[in-house]
């Protein structure tokens, strides 16, 4: 088991490398299959030999070998992220899919959450097709389709009420689509329950953010957040420890 553990987080450190190239990719509208990896700045080609997640940034001194530009740290830190991640889910679940529904899972939060925190956005390409594949996952594994059907419409329903309300009564925009159709996703993967948590537990965590930045005076209340990143800590909490929390939870409430 320790070597398919150790597989799985070079494994998972080689598709982080894959998930940065979406990160700074969709946002441009640029194609994640061709051309193959190049420099941002120079448009240099990268080597195979610069190109070996973690590795390759630390030898490198976070900077482009051709042009010196420096290279964010945002690469190791996914590809470190998403490898540990593998290794976890796989030591947490064991081999089927309800790992398979995990990891996957986990990899379109990784991406929302970097293109949410940079450029306020959740693409549709992402989220839409998540929506899908959290369903079939749903037919053979963790929550069963009907949670999953229930999630999806709950929490697509939710966001999508608290946007309408809060468009009319204030006549501007609170939250955008995408915020809506993630959390969609979340309920396909999740079920409704883990839902309701993910939400809750994104709303507290955006509430403490917005409070720390009107008190730091670096903004007021009408401040942008990316709530998609919010939500992405929240759904990931969701699905690891959120059956202890409602069982801790539904145990204080009897």
């Amino acid at each position: 088991m320790m070597l398919a553990i150790a597989l799985a987080a070079i494994a998972g450190a080689a598709i982080g490398s894959f998930l940065n190239v979406c990160i700074h990719r969709l946002p441009l509208g640029q194609s994640i299959v061709w051309p193959g990896s190049a420099c941002p700045t120079c448009k240099g080609a990268v080597a195979w030999y610069d190109n070996i997640p973690i590795l390759s940034w630390l030898v490198l001194g976070a900077r482009c070998r051709s042009c010196r530009a420096p290279i964010s740290v945002r690469y190791p830190i996914v590809e470190a992220l998403t490898s540990v991640m593998c290794a976890g889910a796989l030591w947490y679940y064991g081999p089927g899919a309800l790992f398979l529904s995990r990891f996957v899972f986990g990899c379109a939060l990784v991406v929302l959450f970097a293109i949410d925190l940079e450029h306020q956005i959740l693409p549709n390409v992402i989220t839409l097709p998540g929506i899908v594949v959290g369903f079939l996952f749903s037919l053979v594994t963790e929550p069963g389709w009907r949670s999953s059907l229930i999630g999806i419409v709950v929490g697509g329903g939710l966001l999508f009420a608290v946007a309408e309300a809060y468009f009319r009564i204030r006549h501007e925009e609170g939250l955008g689509m995408g915020d809506v159709k993630m959390l969609a996703m979340v309920g396909a993967f999740l079920g409704w329950q883990a839902t309701l948590l993910t939400l809750m537990m994104g709303s507290i965590a955006g509430s403490i953010v917005g409070l720390l930045i009107i008190a730091s005076r670096r903004g007021d209340m009408k401040h942008a957040l990316p709530f998609g990143t919010f939500l992405a800590l929240g759904a990931a909490l969701a699905a690891t420890v959120g059956p202890h929390l409602l069982t801790w939870y539904l145990g204080l409430l009897s």
